[in-house]
């Protein structure tokens, strides 16, 4: 049996936290900087800066250990406010040659679903930022938290991409295995699929002593992965698993930094998304609705589950026309900034555990004050439309 290769991806979000704002009125800033600012140098400390210099430490030492990563927008903008030397240290990973990089939506947003004109848009400014920070053009697209469906696969499809990432999910694969590629159906574009268990093996179960498999080594992680069959074993997960969801005092970096020679010592190697998107797929995989990575449930309800997530987001969409009838790049940038995904995940009522998930990256201190604050900042944004399109007009 041909041993299998696992391509590791990595997603480096950041959202704009937004400021407080609990009366109508203009908002010439929306964002709460210094919050922003809080924890985007905790998580440099804890996450970006110690697991990418590791990173650039195991490619150097373990020729063919490879990564992949996709960066939004959002990020980067954090990143030159607060803490360039983190871009600096991705830049130096991925002048070893170790690194891919994916495309995405710029504000890590539900631009899909607000319309296509403004998806392309996003996904034209996010390649246009991954061009001056690496001087590269990615091939492999990867939608906000992995959503994905024909429909999303073909417009991808389109534009030139030969690889989209999705969730290996039991509901569309039936009995087939998540370590091959698949092509949706009357498209020709790779898809391939994030073996869900192993990753949140690392991403979700690595510290839970509850967990039968606890503690979590990387010569038992390795033999899990060489009994697998397939093209790819693939691990997607949030870079943030590494330090800052992940404690060091886990063990974490440890486990990351005793794995390439584990894999190695059983014959696995390392592919990048972009390696792997040219293995030619098996079968057709048919997702007609749209799949996510969040949640049990693997679908849109963890943004648009509620009736208050629904209404927020009806509400953006409203002004659509609007914003860009006015040509004023701030409100334009405010109301994309608005659209990131993160906005309506604080809106989220889920119980158990998903419910546990959403509390601790949850902003506000519960699902009502978010939803209040997103909808006063939004009316704010709509009279100021409505100003900058008088300033226009009386010109």
């Amino acid at each position: 049996m041909d041993m299998v290769n696992i391509t590791f991806y990595f997603e480096v979000h950041q959202p704009f936290r937004l400021k407080r704002v609990f009366s109508f009125g203009e908002t010439s800033n929306i964002i709460d900087k210094e919050r922003n600012s809080h924890i985007f140098n905790r998580v440099s400390d804890k996450c970006y800066l110690p697991m990418t210099k590791l990173l650039i430490r195991l490619v150097k030492e373990h020729p063919g250990f490879k990564v992949s990563f996709s960066f939004t927008g959002t990020f980067f903008e954090q990143a030159e406010m607060f803490r360039p030397e983190v871009i600096n240290a991705f830049q130096e990973l991925y002048d070893t040659g170790g690194m891919d990089i994916l495309s995405e939506t710029y504000y890590h947003s539900l631009a899909f679903l607000v319309d296509k004109k403004e998806f392309k848009e996003q996904i034209s400014e996010h390649s246009d930022l991954i061009k001056k920070y690496f001087n590269y053009k990615p091939s492999v697209f990867r939608n906000t938290e992995a959503m994905y469906s024909n429909e999303i696969a073909g417009t991808v499809a389109k534009m030139g991409y030969t690889g989209i990432l999705a969730e290996g999910w039991d509901k569309y694969l039936g009995w087939r295995s998540q370590n091959y590629l698949y092509s949706p159906p009357n498209e020709k574009i790779s898809v391939l699929l994030r073996n869900y268990k192993l990753s949140d093996d690392v991403a979700f179960r690595f510290s839970s002593r509850e967990w039968n498999q606890w503690p979590l080594t990387a010569d038992k992680y390795s033999d899990w992965i060489s009994r697998n069959e397939g093209d790819t074993v693939n691990l997607f997960m949030d870079y943030e698993t590494f330090g800052e969801h992940q404690w060091s005092e886990t063990g974490i970096f440890d486990f990351m930094r005793a794995l390439p020679s584990e894999m190695s010592k059983r014959g696995i190697g390392f592919n990048t998304v972009t390696e792997t998107s040219k293995i030619k797929p098996v079968g057709i995989i048919d997702v007609p609705e749209i799949m996510s990575w969040a949640d049990i449930d693997r679908d849109l309800s963890a943004w648009l589950g509620n009736r208050m997530q629904n209404e927020a987001f009806k509400k953006l969409k409203s002004v659509y026309e609007k914003v860009l009838a006015s040509g004023d790049q701030e409100i334009i940038k405010k109301w994309r900034i608005l659209q990131t995904s993160d906005n309506f995940y604080y809106m989220c009522t889920k119980w158990f555990a998903d419910g546990d998930i959403h509390k601790y990256f949850n902003a506000y201190e519960n699902p009502y004050l978010a939803y209040i604050n997103y909808m006063n900042i939004l009316s704010s944004l709509d009279k100021e439309i409505k100003l900058s399109s008088a300033q226009h007009r009386m010109r």
